[in-house]
């Protein structure tokens, strides 16, 4: 009896300590809750459960940054790309654009931003406090070697990739809500601005991303990133340590996004657009037609100070390998890129800004596919979509072990 009690005892504290709450001391946690929840002027119980904390722009967190104590936040962009074209839509089509769930409920008071309050639970599932709200070091689409050796955690693309100079991206990114089998994995659709190698790899990304561990539940949420180091010290997750400025009182970074579009029903998604604003240097997030989220300053970066070298449009999921097997997490709609609309995921309407800040559709793209029996895309053009591609699949099945 003794001995299967202590067996239970061994079983719960492998659980609490390998795939749940890590033992993290709750000193360090109640100093880091302190400094990211910042006093609020007004919070906003969403649907889903989050907590939105609207924080007075004097409070906000870029200030927290060694570099910008004194920085003068920029509240619009100064520039544009000077070709902005507007997106063609096929009337045929069912296309609409999302919404966030928090926003059904209230707004931010003037001169404040939406922040989404973080709990203790959300730090306790972290590996440490160091590695809360961060992607694990060299998380970047490369080829892998074929002398490299599996791992048990392995990331996987379906990407479309262009190399060059350019000062932005954009895309119109379709949102599904795809099934992922544990809560450390994840499955996002998003677009990458990078520069440098891998060791001092520079990356902005924005999109949407499914993962429990981090947001505590499988709603897909807008996410942003960024990285001066390959992901070794620097970046985060959102506003997870100090970086981006966000800016905008109506879209908070790391919420939830509905509707999710639907197999063979109304298909949602998310304009995104990424620039240099070539009078301040910042690199500017809008998304729909008319929401300046925020930017991130130049002097975050070494390598992608001034320009990307590379840009990256697609789909990423991690894989543990549970029971040494290929996960079952889904990429996109969990469909094959061959499926099509209605059936795959897809990203539209695909556009690059460049050296002379004309936004036009990239030359000489091509397309990366890590593991392409389980995730693939398949690229086209077309007189309503532009250069388009979908993209996705199943994961683990007959051709995907």
């Amino acid at each position: 009896m003794m001995a299967s009690f202590v067996l239970i005892i061994l079983i719960i504290a492998t659980i609490v300590t390998g795939n749940g709450f890590s033992n993290i001391d709750d000193a360090e946690v109640d100093r880091l809750l302190k400094k990211l929840n910042k006093p609020a002027l007004k919070s906003i119980k969403s649907l889903d459960g989050d907590i939105i904390d609207c924080v007075h722009m004097k409070n906000h967190p870029i200030y927290d940054h060694p570099l910008f104590k004194n920085h003068t936040i920029q509240m619009r962009p100064s520039s544009f790309p000077k070709e902005w074209n507007n997106e063609s839509l096929n009337t045929q089509n069912k296309s609409n654009v999302m919404t966030q769930l928090w926003r059904t409920i209230g707004r931010c008071p003037k001169n404040s931003i939406p922040i989404i309050r973080t709990r203790r639970e959300d730090i306790l599932q972290a590996k440490s406090i160091r590695t809360y709200g961060k992607k694990e070091p060299n998380s970047f689409p490369q080829p892998k070697p074929d002398n490299k050796p599996r791992t048990n955690r392995t990331h996987s693309y379906s990407i479309l990739v262009t190399k060059g100079r350019f000062h932005g991206a954009k895309a119109t990114i379709s949102l599904w809500k795809p099934y992922v089998q544990t809560l450390r994995e994840f499955s996002l659709a998003q677009i990458w601005l990078a520069s440098g190698t891998s060791r001092d790899t520079n990356t902005i990304e924005a999109g949407w991303q499914v993962y429990k561990s981090l947001y505590g539940d499988y709603n897909p949420r807008y996410f942003i990133y960024w990285t001066a180091d390959g992901y070794q010290d620097t970046g985060c997750y959102y506003l997870k340590c100090p970086g981006f400025v966000h800016v905008s009182q109506d879209f908070a970074i790391g919420a939830t996004v509905s509707p999710v579009s639907s197999v063979g029903g109304s298909q949602y998604q998310i304009p995104t657009s990424i620039w240099r604003d070539t009078r301040s240097g910042h690199w500017w997030l809008k998304v729909y037609d008319n929401i300046f989220v925020g930017y991130w300053p130049s002097s975050l970066f070494t390598t992608l100070k001034d320009v990307a070298t590379d840009v990256h449009w697609g789909g990423e999921i991690t894989n543990n390998r549970d029971g040494s097997q290929h996960t079952t997490t889904k990429m996109g709609s969990g469909h094959f890129a061959e499926e099509g609309y209605e059936k795959a995921s897809y990203f539209k309407n695909i556009e690059i800004v460049d050296e002379g800040e004309i936004m036009k559709p990239p030359v000489g793209t091509s397309p990366f596919m890590s593991e392409e029996t389980c995730y693939n895309i398949k690229p086209g053009t077309d007189v309503h979509w532009g250069t388009y591609f979908f993209f996705g699949g199943p994961g683990r099945n007959a051709k995907c072990k």
